[in-house]
């Protein structure tokens, strides 16, 4: 099956995700927070997660796509002292791609349950 227009940007960000996978997850816990109802959620307060660094729980963020982008971009540069000691994602298309797929992925009760 030949994969039409609309489906590349979502192959695309689920293709930078897997990137992500080796900390994160859509319906899990792992070394970072579960990603399923990010956007809209306060920065440090992903439900059952304890892991978070103070910078990230005092930074008064909440998750919309600007925030992410900006976040991903560079994070130890946009959040000092994040736990967070990845690079970033530097190719503006990839991260747009990403965040695009990650605001279907993340959705809860459609795509995905929240962890507890």
């Amino acid at each position: 099956m030949v994969a039409s227009a609309s489906d590349k940007p979502d192959e695309r960000g689920r293709a930078v995700y897997e990137r992500c996978l080796a900390c994160h997850a859509i319906e899990q816990h792992r070394t970072g927070p579960a990603h399923c109802g990010l956007f809209g959620r306060k920065a440090g307060s992903a439900p059952g997660f304890a892991d978070y660094s103070d910078a990230m729980k005092r930074s008064g963020w909440e998750w919309t796509p600007a925030t992410l982008n900006t976040f991903l971009k560079a994070p130890m540069q946009a959040l000092p002292g994040t736990s967070m000691g990845y690079a970033g994602v530097k190719d503006d298309g990839e991260r747009a791609a990403l965040i695009a797929w990650l605001q279907k992925a993340a959705k809860p009760g459609a795509a995905c349950q929240v962890p507890r």
